[in-house]
């Protein structure tokens, strides 16, 4: 499906309805795409990133389908294999095309789809790349979300192509992002891929402020004819601010720790807090990850597996701490048998966040009325947090 963007620019990527999972590891629950643009010049002729191999049959048809018959560059934003993964079969079909990227994404490519080397033109941070009418300048964008990443600026169309950045896993007809899914799909792809970088994309986002943009051409989901919206929302989820919100991840074997988060959950709501709790034996790993952008607190909730946290609780106490979002307070609570070791580790899992670690509430057995007062008071230091940080 092509579409065209502006004068001599077009969208020739792939729509994949039916992928439901990424990385092995990410749900996509409205599929993906992997977008490939054309940019035709009075003198040359560029292709900007490709799409995932699997579907590189479909790349192909769309090219012909514009009758295109050489190719001069295949500009590489990116060298992650969705973006990256035909360009070894596209260097076959157009013999004189060039691969343009940077110096490390070069380095990646020749290791990831052995790309030769006298296939490359190398550009540095700032450089141009003229197409006769149209000019490309490139922009270093170091992790977001990979080290080799850069942007590419059409400078007389005020076209801005960022790979993964300002992206969102969504397949769609609408090539023009137009409704309020595609924001919603962006912060779940935000908080899924790009929030670890919050530092960086933050770094990005200003040095972005400074360039008249008029349309932005992510490598996922559809394009952005006005910047601002997607780039505003950037900023709040990559800022320091976080809402009166607390995130509870739980799960429970017997129903000691089940009830523990009722109770919690009922006392944080009657004192003014929202809760969003995920029974992580059900929830989708993207809804719990998009939750996280703007909650001020996190309460790790997990019943104890032999000595340790129950697998599930293990695995979201890793995600968390992965993703690194700006979670200024944590919790743990739960329940064990015999013997347990789930807090130290659950700990050690949330060691690379800058949050304050409250007193645990972990329980022996079923809980009992001193251990509901436990969670009241947990209750009230959370409370107590939230004021201070100004959140109530």
């Amino acid at each position: 499906m092509i579409r065209e963007l502006k004068k001599n620019i077009y969208a020739v990527g792939v729509q994949d309805w039916d992928r439901r999972l990424f990385d092995e590891l990410i749900p996509l629950p409205h599929g993906t795409s992997y977008n490939s643009y054309l940019v035709r010049g009075s003198q040359k002729t560029a292709l900007v990133d490709s799409v995932d191999p699997a579907r590189y049959q479909e790349l192909l048809g769309n090219l012909a389908e514009h009758d295109v018959q050489a190719l001069d560059y295949i500009v590489c934003n990116h060298a992650e294999q969705d973006h990256s993964g035909s360009i070894g079969f596209l260097t076959e079909k157009f013999p004189q095309a060039t691969v343009v990227t940077n110096e490390k994404c070069k380095g990646f490519l020749m290791d990831l789809l052995h790309i030769p080397e006298n296939r490359f033109t190398v550009v540095k941070d700032g450089e141009t790349l003229s197409l006769g009418d149209k000019t490309f300048e490139f922009i270093l964008a170091p992790w977001v979300h990979w080290p080799e990443t850069m942007f590419s600026f059409l400078r007389e169309d005020k076209v801005l192509f960022t790979c993964d950045f300002l992206g969102s896993h969504l397949a769609t007809t609408d090539i023009f992002a137009c409704n309020s899914n595609v924001l919603e799909g962006a912060k779940r792809y935000y908080a899924e891929i790009m929030m670890p970088f919050r530092s960086s994309i933050v770094k990005h986002l200003q040095k972005l402020d400074t360039m008249d943009i008029d349309l932005i051409g992510p490598s996922h989901g559809p394009v952005y004819k006005k910047p601002f919206h997607i780039m505003e929302a950037y900023k709040d989820w990559s800022s320091d601010n976080v809402r009166n919100e607390v995130v509870i991840p739980w799960v429970s074997m017997h129903g000691s720790t089940e009830a523990m988060v009722k109770h919690l959950t009922e006392a944080l709501v009657k004192r003014g807090i929202a809760v969003k709790p995920f029974n992580l034996t059900k929830t989708d790993t993207g809804e719990l990850a998009s939750s996280l952008v703007d909650a001020a607190t996190v309460v790790l909730a997990t019943s104890t597996a032999l000595v340790g946290p129950h697998p599930h609780g293990l695995y979201a106490a890793a995600l968390v701490g992965a993703l690194r979002p700006k979670t200024k307070i944590l919790g743990i609570i739960g329940s064990y048998g015999w013997g347990s070791k789930a807090v130290e580790t659950v700990k050690s899992l949330l060691a690379n966040l800058k949050a304050e670690v409250l007193d645990p509430v972990y329980i022996k057995g079923a809980p009992r009325k001193e251990d509901f007062e436990a969670l009241d008071r947990l209750a009230d230091a959370i409370l107590e947090r939230h004021k201070t940080l100004g959140l109530l």
